[in-house]
Protein backbone atom coordinates (compact mmCIF):
# COMPACT_ATOMS: atom_id res chain seq x y z
CA UNK A 1 0.00 0.00 0.00
CA UNK A 2 0.85 3.77 -0.58
CA UNK A 3 3.47 4.49 2.46
CA UNK A 4 3.54 7.44 4.35
CA UNK A 5 7.46 7.55 3.35
CA UNK A 6 6.62 7.83 -0.44
CA UNK A 7 4.25 10.64 0.31
CA UNK A 8 6.81 12.54 2.59
CA UNK A 9 9.36 12.06 -0.20
CA UNK A 10 6.87 13.78 -2.33
CA UNK A 11 5.80 16.72 -0.45
CA UNK A 12 9.71 17.69 0.23
CA UNK A 13 9.94 17.42 -3.33
CA UNK A 14 7.47 19.53 -3.91
CA UNK A 15 8.88 21.88 -1.28
CA UNK A 16 11.99 22.27 -3.09
CA UNK A 17 10.52 23.09 -6.41
CA UNK A 18 8.23 25.88 -4.53
CA UNK A 19 11.86 27.22 -3.36
CA UNK A 20 11.99 28.18 -7.23
CA UNK A 21 9.17 31.15 -6.63
CA UNK A 22 6.59 32.14 -9.16
CA UNK A 23 8.39 34.86 -11.93
CA UNK A 24 6.77 36.78 -14.55
CA UNK A 25 8.50 36.63 -18.42
CA UNK A 26 6.33 39.43 -20.28
CA UNK A 27 6.90 36.81 -23.54
CA UNK A 28 5.43 34.08 -24.98
CA UNK A 29 4.30 31.39 -23.00
CA UNK A 30 7.38 29.37 -24.99
CA UNK A 31 9.74 31.87 -23.50
CA UNK A 32 12.22 30.64 -21.07
CA UNK A 33 12.83 33.14 -17.95
CA UNK A 34 15.59 35.86 -18.45
CA UNK A 35 18.78 35.46 -16.45
CA UNK A 36 18.07 35.72 -13.02
CA UNK A 37 14.46 34.91 -13.33
CA UNK A 38 14.26 31.92 -13.01
CA UNK A 39 15.40 28.73 -10.38
CA UNK A 40 18.77 30.36 -10.22
CA UNK A 41 17.02 33.56 -9.39
CA UNK A 42 15.66 32.96 -6.39
CA UNK A 43 15.99 32.27 -2.77
CA UNK A 44 13.98 30.47 -0.30
CA UNK A 45 11.33 32.45 1.54
CA UNK A 46 11.37 35.81 -1.34
CA UNK A 47 12.92 36.86 -4.42
CA UNK A 48 16.18 38.38 -4.75
CA UNK A 49 17.14 41.52 -6.28
CA UNK A 50 16.70 40.00 -10.26
CA UNK A 51 14.46 42.48 -11.42
CA UNK A 52 11.65 39.47 -11.18
CA UNK A 53 8.62 40.40 -10.02
CA UNK A 54 5.02 38.59 -9.47
CA UNK A 55 2.96 40.65 -11.08
CA UNK A 56 1.49 41.35 -14.86
CA UNK A 57 3.62 43.26 -16.88
CA UNK A 58 2.54 46.59 -17.05
CA UNK A 59 1.89 46.90 -21.03
CA UNK A 60 -0.27 44.47 -21.07
CA UNK A 61 -2.24 45.31 -17.58
CA UNK A 62 -6.31 44.95 -18.32
CA UNK A 63 -5.61 41.74 -20.79
CA UNK A 64 -8.50 39.13 -20.37
CA UNK A 65 -6.01 36.41 -17.93
CA UNK A 66 -6.33 32.70 -18.10
CA UNK A 67 -4.89 29.85 -16.50
CA UNK A 68 -3.10 26.57 -17.75
CA UNK A 69 -1.24 23.86 -16.61
CA UNK A 70 1.53 23.05 -18.98
CA UNK A 71 5.11 21.27 -20.18
CA UNK A 72 7.56 23.65 -21.02
CA UNK A 73 10.36 21.25 -21.97
CA UNK A 74 11.07 19.17 -19.33
CA UNK A 75 9.37 21.56 -16.91
CA UNK A 76 6.15 20.92 -15.04
CA UNK A 77 4.39 24.89 -14.77
CA UNK A 78 1.19 26.73 -13.69
CA UNK A 79 1.29 29.61 -16.37
CA UNK A 80 -0.67 32.58 -15.84
CA UNK A 81 -1.44 33.91 -19.57
CA UNK A 82 -3.06 36.12 -21.90
CA UNK A 83 -4.99 35.05 -24.83
CA UNK A 84 -1.90 34.94 -26.94
CA UNK A 85 0.19 32.80 -25.21
CA UNK A 86 1.92 35.95 -23.23
CA UNK A 87 2.86 34.57 -20.13
CA UNK A 88 2.49 36.66 -16.69
CA UNK A 89 3.06 34.81 -14.49
CA UNK A 90 4.97 31.06 -14.00
CA UNK A 91 4.44 28.93 -10.76
CA UNK A 92 7.00 25.21 -11.50
CA UNK A 93 5.06 22.25 -10.37
CA UNK A 94 7.02 18.83 -9.64
CA UNK A 95 5.18 16.91 -11.88
CA UNK A 96 2.14 17.11 -14.31
CA UNK A 97 -0.66 19.48 -12.93
CA UNK A 98 -4.74 19.53 -13.92
CA UNK A 99 -6.96 22.28 -12.89
CA UNK A 100 -7.46 25.38 -10.54
CA UNK A 101 -9.22 26.21 -7.54
CA UNK A 102 -9.80 30.28 -8.13
CA UNK A 103 -10.09 32.88 -6.11
CA UNK A 104 -10.46 35.99 -8.39
CA UNK A 105 -11.65 38.78 -5.63
CA UNK A 106 -7.63 38.12 -4.07
CA UNK A 107 -5.66 37.39 -6.76
CA UNK A 108 -4.67 34.00 -5.63
CA UNK A 109 -5.47 30.83 -6.70
CA UNK A 110 -4.07 26.74 -6.02
CA UNK A 111 -3.01 24.29 -8.82
CA UNK A 112 -3.55 20.70 -8.40
CA UNK A 113 -1.57 17.88 -9.37
CA UNK A 114 -2.79 15.55 -11.70
CA UNK A 115 -4.88 12.17 -10.29
CA UNK A 116 -3.59 10.48 -8.89
CA UNK A 117 -2.84 13.71 -7.16
CA UNK A 118 0.45 14.30 -4.34
CA UNK A 119 0.97 17.91 -4.46
CA UNK A 120 -1.34 21.17 -4.27
CA UNK A 121 0.15 24.96 -4.56
CA UNK A 122 -1.56 28.01 -3.54
CA UNK A 123 0.19 31.29 -5.35
CA UNK A 124 -0.84 34.96 -5.56
CA UNK A 125 -1.34 36.53 -9.32
CA UNK A 126 0.20 40.33 -8.23
CA UNK A 127 2.49 40.31 -4.91
CA UNK A 128 5.71 38.10 -4.53
CA UNK A 129 4.38 35.36 -1.69
CA UNK A 130 6.28 32.60 -2.16
CA UNK A 131 3.95 29.60 -3.50
CA UNK A 132 2.89 27.58 -0.93
CA UNK A 133 2.58 23.85 -0.99
CA UNK A 134 -0.65 22.47 0.78
CA UNK A 135 0.24 19.29 3.25
CA UNK A 136 -0.47 15.19 2.29
CA UNK A 137 -3.02 14.05 4.41
CA UNK A 138 -2.20 10.17 5.17
CA UNK A 139 -4.36 7.69 2.65
CA UNK A 140 -5.54 10.75 0.53
CA UNK A 141 -4.60 12.38 -2.63
CA UNK A 142 -6.04 14.79 -4.89
CA UNK A 143 -8.05 14.49 -8.02
CA UNK A 144 -7.52 17.54 -9.70
CA UNK A 145 -10.17 19.91 -8.78
CA UNK A 146 -11.18 22.75 -6.21
CA UNK A 147 -12.86 25.35 -5.44
CA UNK A 148 -13.02 28.56 -2.73
CA UNK A 149 -15.99 29.34 -0.88
CA UNK A 150 -17.29 33.11 -1.59
CA UNK A 151 -15.51 34.74 0.73
CA UNK A 152 -12.31 33.11 0.69
CA UNK A 153 -11.86 31.73 3.51
CA UNK A 154 -12.04 28.10 2.85
CA UNK A 155 -10.62 25.89 0.21
CA UNK A 156 -12.42 22.52 -1.44
CA UNK A 157 -10.79 19.85 -2.77
CA UNK A 158 -11.77 16.53 -4.29
CA UNK A 159 -9.86 13.84 -3.03
CA UNK A 160 -9.40 10.07 -2.37
CA UNK A 161 -10.04 8.21 0.57
CA UNK A 162 -8.02 4.99 -1.14
CA UNK A 163 -7.56 2.67 1.89
CA UNK A 164 -11.19 3.32 2.32
CA UNK A 165 -12.90 3.12 -1.04
CA UNK A 166 -14.36 6.69 -0.64
CA UNK A 167 -14.48 9.85 -2.02
CA UNK A 168 -14.31 13.08 -0.21
CA UNK A 169 -13.66 16.88 -0.42
CA UNK A 170 -11.13 18.12 1.75
CA UNK A 171 -11.63 21.16 3.51
CA UNK A 172 -8.41 23.79 4.54
CA UNK A 173 -8.53 27.14 6.27
CA UNK A 174 -7.93 29.38 3.57
CA UNK A 175 -8.19 32.45 5.78
CA UNK A 176 -5.60 35.12 6.05
CA UNK A 177 -2.76 33.14 8.38
CA UNK A 178 -4.72 30.03 7.52
CA UNK A 179 -2.15 28.68 6.09
CA UNK A 180 -4.22 26.20 4.18
CA UNK A 181 -4.14 24.08 6.93
CA UNK A 182 -6.75 20.97 6.48
CA UNK A 183 -9.35 21.59 8.95
CA UNK A 184 -12.07 18.36 8.04
CA UNK A 185 -13.63 16.53 4.85
CA UNK A 186 -17.21 16.24 3.93
CA UNK A 187 -17.88 12.72 2.36
CA UNK A 188 -18.95 13.01 -1.52
CA UNK A 189 -21.80 10.37 -1.20
CA UNK A 190 -19.87 7.89 -3.82
CA UNK A 191 -16.40 7.27 -4.99
CA UNK A 192 -14.13 8.69 -7.52
CA UNK A 193 -15.42 12.72 -7.16
CA UNK A 194 -13.47 15.11 -9.76
CA UNK A 195 -14.55 18.24 -10.47
CA UNK A 196 -16.50 20.39 -7.96
CA UNK A 197 -18.09 23.64 -8.48
CA UNK A 198 -19.63 25.80 -6.53
CA UNK A 199 -23.79 26.74 -7.55
CA UNK A 200 -25.03 30.69 -7.68
CA UNK A 201 -26.28 30.65 -4.56
CA UNK A 202 -22.70 30.34 -2.82
CA UNK A 203 -23.12 27.83 -0.32
CA UNK A 204 -23.97 24.81 -2.27
CA UNK A 205 -21.13 22.74 -4.18
CA UNK A 206 -21.55 20.30 -6.78
CA UNK A 207 -19.68 17.47 -7.52
CA UNK A 208 -18.93 14.94 -10.49
CA UNK A 209 -18.75 11.19 -8.44
CA UNK A 210 -16.81 9.87 -11.45
CA UNK A 211 -18.01 6.57 -9.90
CA UNK A 212 -14.44 4.45 -10.13
CA UNK A 213 -13.06 3.18 -7.59
CA UNK A 214 -8.61 3.37 -7.53
CA UNK A 215 -6.15 3.22 -5.61
CA UNK A 216 -2.80 4.90 -5.91
CA UNK A 217 -0.95 1.26 -5.93
CA UNK A 218 -2.43 0.79 -9.23
CA UNK A 219 -2.56 3.91 -10.86
CA UNK A 220 -6.24 4.38 -12.59
CA UNK A 221 -6.57 1.28 -12.89
CA UNK A 222 -10.55 0.95 -12.47
CA UNK A 223 -11.15 -1.56 -9.18
CA UNK A 224 -14.26 -1.70 -9.44
CA UNK A 225 -15.65 -1.97 -13.12
CA UNK A 226 -18.63 -4.06 -13.20
CA UNK A 227 -20.47 -1.86 -10.59
CA UNK A 228 -19.78 1.53 -11.15
CA UNK A 229 -22.22 3.99 -9.45
CA UNK A 230 -21.84 7.53 -10.99
CA UNK A 231 -23.47 10.66 -9.70
CA UNK A 232 -24.16 14.19 -9.21
CA UNK A 233 -23.73 15.08 -5.66
CA UNK A 234 -25.03 18.96 -3.97
CA UNK A 235 -23.66 19.37 -0.50
CA UNK A 236 -23.88 22.30 1.67
CA UNK A 237 -20.46 23.62 2.37
CA UNK A 238 -21.66 25.05 5.73
CA UNK A 239 -22.53 21.63 6.85
CA UNK A 240 -21.26 18.93 5.40
CA UNK A 241 -24.57 17.49 4.29
CA UNK A 242 -25.71 15.41 1.59
CA UNK A 243 -29.06 17.48 -0.13
CA UNK A 244 -29.55 16.03 -3.18
CA UNK A 245 -27.84 13.07 -5.51
CA UNK A 246 -29.26 11.85 -8.85
CA UNK A 247 -27.36 8.86 -10.85
CA UNK A 248 -27.41 7.51 -13.98
CA UNK A 249 -29.45 5.24 -15.74
CA UNK A 250 -27.94 1.88 -14.72
CA UNK A 251 -27.84 0.99 -18.51
CA UNK A 252 -25.20 3.97 -18.58
CA UNK A 253 -23.32 3.14 -15.29
CA UNK A 254 -20.07 3.08 -16.94
CA UNK A 255 -20.29 6.30 -17.82
CA UNK A 256 -17.75 8.48 -15.43
CA UNK A 257 -19.29 11.50 -14.85
CA UNK A 258 -15.93 14.05 -14.80
CA UNK A 259 -15.84 17.81 -15.49
CA UNK A 260 -18.66 20.48 -14.81
CA UNK A 261 -19.61 23.49 -15.99
CA UNK A 262 -22.54 26.21 -15.06
CA UNK A 263 -24.51 28.22 -18.26
CA UNK A 264 -26.47 31.53 -17.24
CA UNK A 265 -29.11 30.00 -16.03
CA UNK A 266 -27.70 28.02 -12.90
CA UNK A 267 -28.00 24.47 -14.63
CA UNK A 268 -25.22 21.83 -14.39
CA UNK A 269 -23.29 20.86 -17.84
CA UNK A 270 -20.80 17.70 -17.49
CA UNK A 271 -19.19 15.50 -19.17
CA UNK A 272 -18.29 11.79 -19.33
CA UNK A 273 -15.83 9.35 -20.15
CA UNK A 274 -16.98 5.60 -21.54
CA UNK A 275 -15.50 2.88 -19.53
CA UNK A 276 -17.01 0.22 -21.30
CA UNK A 277 -16.45 -1.40 -24.97
CA UNK A 278 -14.80 0.39 -27.32
CA UNK A 279 -17.56 0.09 -29.92
CA UNK A 280 -20.44 1.03 -27.73
CA UNK A 281 -21.65 5.22 -28.41
CA UNK A 282 -23.08 6.12 -25.34
CA UNK A 283 -24.12 9.91 -24.74
CA UNK A 284 -21.26 12.12 -23.59
CA UNK A 285 -22.61 15.25 -22.41
CA UNK A 286 -25.24 16.04 -20.01
CA UNK A 287 -26.83 18.59 -18.00
CA UNK A 288 -28.87 18.69 -14.74
CA UNK A 289 -31.46 20.94 -13.44
CA UNK A 290 -31.98 20.61 -9.39
CA UNK A 291 -35.39 18.57 -8.25
CA UNK A 292 -34.93 16.91 -11.94
CA UNK A 293 -33.12 13.62 -13.59
CA UNK A 294 -30.13 14.00 -15.46
CA UNK A 295 -30.68 14.87 -19.45
CA UNK A 296 -28.23 13.26 -21.37
CA UNK A 297 -27.27 14.93 -25.08
CA UNK A 298 -25.65 12.57 -27.88
CA UNK A 299 -25.72 15.36 -31.13
CA UNK A 300 -25.62 13.91 -34.89
CA UNK A 301 -23.68 10.41 -34.49
CA UNK A 302 -21.43 11.61 -36.61
CA UNK A 303 -20.30 13.86 -34.16
CA UNK A 304 -20.72 11.40 -30.90
CA UNK A 305 -18.69 8.77 -33.08
CA UNK A 306 -16.27 11.89 -33.22
CA UNK A 307 -15.67 12.21 -29.57
CA UNK A 308 -14.71 8.55 -29.20
CA UNK A 309 -16.63 8.21 -25.79
CA UNK A 310 -14.20 11.41 -24.24
CA UNK A 311 -15.04 14.35 -22.62
CA UNK A 312 -12.29 16.39 -21.48
CA UNK A 313 -13.56 19.29 -20.33
CA UNK A 314 -16.11 22.11 -20.50
CA UNK A 315 -16.85 25.59 -20.83
CA UNK A 316 -19.79 28.23 -20.43
CA UNK A 317 -19.32 31.40 -23.14
CA UNK A 318 -19.60 34.87 -21.97
CA UNK A 319 -23.11 34.67 -22.80
CA UNK A 320 -24.55 31.88 -20.95
CA UNK A 321 -25.73 30.21 -23.83
CA UNK A 322 -23.40 27.81 -25.51
CA UNK A 323 -21.17 25.12 -23.72
CA UNK A 324 -18.07 24.05 -25.30
CA UNK A 325 -17.24 20.32 -24.54
CA UNK A 326 -13.37 18.84 -25.46
CA UNK A 327 -12.45 15.92 -26.83
CA UNK A 328 -8.35 15.31 -26.98
CA UNK A 329 -8.93 11.52 -28.16
CA UNK A 330 -11.26 12.33 -30.58
CA UNK A 331 -9.37 15.85 -31.50
CA UNK A 332 -12.99 18.13 -31.37
CA UNK A 333 -14.54 20.60 -29.68
CA UNK A 334 -18.47 20.25 -29.84
CA UNK A 335 -20.42 23.25 -28.74
CA UNK A 336 -24.21 22.80 -27.54
CA UNK A 337 -27.14 25.05 -27.22
CA UNK A 338 -27.38 25.59 -23.25
CA UNK A 339 -31.27 25.95 -23.38
CA UNK A 340 -32.51 23.45 -25.99
CA UNK A 341 -28.99 20.89 -25.90
CA UNK A 342 -28.95 20.94 -29.60
CA UNK A 343 -25.53 19.86 -30.68
CA UNK A 344 -24.48 23.34 -32.63
CA UNK A 345 -21.46 21.86 -34.71
CA UNK A 346 -18.10 20.00 -33.66
CA UNK A 347 -14.56 21.62 -35.10
CA UNK A 348 -11.45 19.25 -35.74
CA UNK A 349 -8.86 20.16 -32.84
CA UNK A 350 -5.78 18.10 -32.74
CA UNK A 351 -5.06 16.91 -29.22
CA UNK A 352 -7.07 20.19 -27.91
CA UNK A 353 -8.53 19.69 -24.59
CA UNK A 354 -8.27 22.98 -22.79
CA UNK A 355 -11.31 25.19 -23.47
CA UNK A 356 -12.75 28.52 -21.57
CA UNK A 357 -14.60 31.22 -22.95
CA UNK A 358 -13.52 34.57 -24.09
CA UNK A 359 -14.15 37.67 -22.76
CA UNK A 360 -17.30 38.54 -25.31
CA UNK A 361 -18.07 35.38 -27.27
CA UNK A 362 -16.83 32.04 -28.45
CA UNK A 363 -14.43 29.73 -26.76
CA UNK A 364 -10.08 30.12 -26.51
CA UNK A 365 -9.06 26.26 -27.15
CA UNK A 366 -5.56 25.18 -25.91
CA UNK A 367 -3.67 21.70 -27.18
CA UNK A 368 -1.24 19.16 -26.74
CA UNK A 369 0.58 20.89 -29.10
CA UNK A 370 1.63 23.85 -27.69
CA UNK A 371 -1.51 25.63 -29.72
CA UNK A 372 -3.69 28.51 -28.72
CA UNK A 373 -6.90 28.97 -30.96
CA UNK A 374 -10.15 31.54 -31.21
CA UNK A 375 -13.31 29.21 -31.75
CA UNK A 376 -17.06 30.24 -32.65
CA UNK A 377 -19.71 28.31 -34.09
CA UNK A 378 -19.55 27.71 -37.32
CA UNK A 379 -16.48 29.30 -37.87
CA UNK A 380 -12.99 27.96 -39.25
CA UNK A 381 -10.29 28.22 -35.99
CA UNK A 382 -8.91 31.44 -35.23
CA UNK A 383 -4.85 30.73 -34.51
CA UNK A 384 -3.30 32.69 -31.85
CA UNK A 385 -0.69 31.14 -30.81
CA UNK A 386 1.00 28.49 -33.56
CA UNK A 387 2.04 25.12 -32.15
CA UNK A 388 5.15 25.37 -30.53
CA UNK A 389 7.94 22.87 -30.11
CA UNK A 390 8.34 21.91 -26.60
CA UNK A 391 5.21 23.28 -25.14
CA UNK A 392 2.35 21.55 -24.46
CA UNK A 393 -0.78 22.74 -22.31
CA UNK A 394 -2.96 20.35 -20.21
CA UNK A 395 -6.08 19.34 -20.05
CA UNK A 396 -7.72 22.40 -18.39
CA UNK A 397 -7.86 25.94 -18.82
CA UNK A 398 -9.45 28.11 -16.57
CA UNK A 399 -10.64 32.42 -17.02
CA UNK A 400 -9.70 34.60 -14.14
Amino acid sequence: MHSMEIDRRRFMALVAACGAAAVCPSARAGTPPAPGQGVAGMRHGGLQDSGAVATQASESVGDVLYLAARKQASRYEAALFDERGHAHLVVPMPARGHSFAIDAPRSRAVVFGRQPGFFAIAFHFEDQTQPQPLPMTPERHFFGHGVFSPDGKLLIATENDYEGGRGVLGVYDASEGGGYRRIGEFPTGGIGPHEVILMPDGHTLCVANGGILTHPDYGKLALNAHDMDPSVAYIDIRTGDLIEQVSLAPALHKLSIRHMVLDGAGAVWFGCQHTGPAQERPPLVGRHRRGEALAMYSGPDSVLHGMKNYVGSLACDATGTRIATSSPVGGCVVVWDAASGDCLGSTPVFDGCGVAPRQSSGFLVSSGQGQLAGLRTGEPLQPLLAPEAGLAWDNHMRKI
